[in-house]
């Protein structure tokens, strides 16, 4: 006991140090403005790697018996209660109130591994997407791969394209890919590494469900940049972002059937790759709606802290202290019939 103690002051101190101010002080004027009082307590969640907390999604595919009385052993309990509209029976995420992380499983050829570990928040977008068995999806932005996999635990599409265009993030895609699907299914993805600009164009209206979740200035990961210049660089890139998240959701309303839906998500607080993304989508293609997702948010309240204000369509996942789970963005549109 004493020694993780002295473990966890220890990494304090190491992680402290790590926050860069560059990006801080831009967080700090941005979100200030945009989010008001709720910052500051983002804020401290986002800047104390150590209150950080583990979810653990269980691999329908790996049998491991044993796994789930171990879990509630170690004080885990079954998230998302089943209050929730929509909740498939094989879909098991466990998460632990403490922070600290999980071992990770390591890749191992020929051997499934037992549950992918992310933020809790992050199933939000898989779970609002509501696959059903035989329907073809489309994962625009798949990499790493751990919302791919979250969508073959809800159901068994009868065709699933998971695309990455960057060529590195795509070998990752496949060995998660690997790692966690039985080769019987492996079958049944695709994998390709198109522009997802250019999907809509190349398979128009070929999806019952489109995932898009959007390359973003991932607020998380941002605040810990090593290198105070690539931070810089970062930070002015990042009015570029909405350009391309706005093209990418044009392409993923193009490859939709009429009639289906697609859920956009990304990892960031920022409004400009948010909600003006799917204002600017709702105004200039006249054949999308929105759908409501305050059941869901309803459902899902005691897991997780949300902004107040977002239109029904959408939700925003602010970290707080115990529930540091976030920040996470999920909105939901549906394309209608043609008449």
């Amino acid at each position: 006991f004493f020694l993780s103690l002295k473990l966890e002051k220890k990494t304090k101190g190491k992680l402290q140090k790590q926050i860069c101010q560059v990006v801080l002080d831009h967080f700090e004027k941005q979100y200030t403005a945009e989010l008001g009082d709720a910052w500051s307590s983002v804020r401290d969640v986002l800047t104390s790697p150590w209150c950080w907390q583990h979810a653990l999604l269980l691999n329908r595919f790996s049998q491991s018996p044993g796994l789930e009385s171990s879990l509630a052993g170690q004080g885990c309990r079954p998230a998302f209660a089943a209050a929730l509209p929509y909740l498939p029976a094989a879909f098991r995420c466990y998460i632990r109130t403490a922070p600290g992380r999980f071992p990770s499983q390591k890749h191992q050829p020929g051997k499934l591994k037992e549950y992918y570990l992310l933020n809790a928040a992050s199933l939000l977008p898989v779970l609002a997407l509501e696959v059903k068995d035989g329907e073809d999806v489309l994962d625009l932005c798949a990499a790493p791969g751990g919302k791919s996999v979250a969508i073959l635990q809800c159901a068994c599409p009868g065709h699933f394209h998971c695309n990455e265009y960057d060529d590195l993030r795509s070998r990752w895609l496949e060995q998660t890919i690997e790692s966690f699907i039985p080769d019987t299914l492996i079958n049944l993805i695709m994998v390709s590494k198109l522009d997802g600009r250019q999907i809509g164009d190349l398979q128009p209206e070929f999806y019952d469900k489109v995932l898009v979740d959007a390359p973003c200035s991932n607020d998380r990961s941002w605040l810990f940049s090593a290198d105070p210049q690539q931070a810089v660089l970062r930070l002015m890139q990042r009015k570029e972002l909405s350009s391309l998240q706005f093209q990418l959701l044009r392409s993923a309303v193009k490859a939709l059937r009429p009639g289906g839906s697609l859920v956009y998500s990304t990892c960031t607080l920022s409004k400009a790759e948010n909600s003006d993304v799917i204002s600017l989508i709702l105004n200039s293609c006249r054949n999308v709606m929105p759908v409501d997702l305050s059941e869901m948010a309803r459902g899902v309240s005691q897991e997780f802290s949300f902004l107040s204000g977002t239109q029904q369509h959408e939700l925003l996942v602010l970290p707080e202290k115990g529930r540091a789970w976030g920040p996470m963005y999920v909105a939901k549109l549906k394309k209608m019939s043609s008449t």
